[in-house]
């Protein structure tokens, strides 16, 4: 199956949205699932369930209506937690993709379309932005694809663009936040070579229900883009044509005093 990846259009705003809130809320019955078969959470439904058997005068209804309800405690905490997310995510950059991500030139956002019956459709999108604290990485967030075009390697082609924007970019690493429901996208990254190192990684505990791991992909041990030459001004009392020399700098000058004007050059 081919695919074609380019950047985002006004024109995508109602299917990009469509795929995010089918994307977060997909992962809540697998939360729900992976939260009631943990070890804790089971002693907590057993332990309920009892108590109401025995406040029940021996009823198994009434301890099935307790387990039931602590179920369904943990079920709206599980939906709560991505409903949440989803909506301040929609107030915040989702609200104005245009504005968030294009706009700025360190920034990305890309939808993934396929042919189908001459029509072009939307079936992924994944967006890039800039870390707000030095500049020196990336942030992926927002990859989705639709359930229906799933293992055709649509996963891998977005998360190649996103490091081949960061790479022109020149940030020493890209990073991710996946929540432990999310087990498909965690296989996904681990082989693409994404890792969790210690030095990166940020584990989350929502609710007691699930955890957040952050990813990290190395693209250089130092970041292009934060790569400072300082070059000491000197005037010139004649170029020859064609030739620029240049006095090279002492130990000592290479510290120079802060009367010495320095001007930095990003490259």
């Amino acid at each position: 199956m081919a695919f074609s990846i380019r950047e985002y259009r006004p024109s995508d705003q109602h299917v990009v949205m469509s795929l995010f809130k089918d994307g977060i809320f997909e992962h809540v019955y697998p939360a729900f699932f992976k939260a009631m078969s943990h070890p804790d959470h089971i002693g907590v439904a057993l332990s309920i369930s009892m108590a109401g058997y025995v406040l029940g005068g021996s009823s198994y209804f009434q301890a099935l209506l307790f387990g039931t309800a602590w179920a369904g405690l943990i079920y709206y905490c599980c939906h709560d937690i991505y409903e949440g997310y989803m909506m301040r995510r929609q107030s915040a950059d989702m609200a104005d993709i245009q504005a968030s991500y294009l706009e700025n030139p360190d920034n990305g956002f890309w939808v993934a379309e396929t042919d189908i019956n001459g029509q072009s459709k939307v079936v992924g999108m994944v967006g890039l932005a800039q870390d707000a604290g030095d500049g020196s990485y990336g942030e992926m967030c927002h990859m989705v694809v639709a359930f229906s075009w799933r293992r055709k390697n649509l996963g891998s082609q977005l998360t190649r663009k996103a490091l081949d924007f960061c790479k022109e970019r020149g940030f020493g690493r890209l990073i991710l936040d996946v929540s432990s429901p999310q087990t498909a996208a965690i296989s996904l990254f681990e082989k693409a070579g994404f890792s969790s190192t210690p030095q990166y990684v940020s584990i989350k505990r929502i609710y007691c229900i699930l955890n957040v791991v952050t990813f990290n992909y190395l693209l250089f041990s130092c970041p292009l883009r934060n790569i400072k030459m300082y070059v000491r001004k000197e005037k010139c009392s004649h170029l020859e044509a064609g030739e620029l020399s240049f006095k090279p700098l002492s130990r000592e000058r290479l510290n120079p005093s802060a009367s010495e004007e320095l001007m930095p050059a990003d490259f």
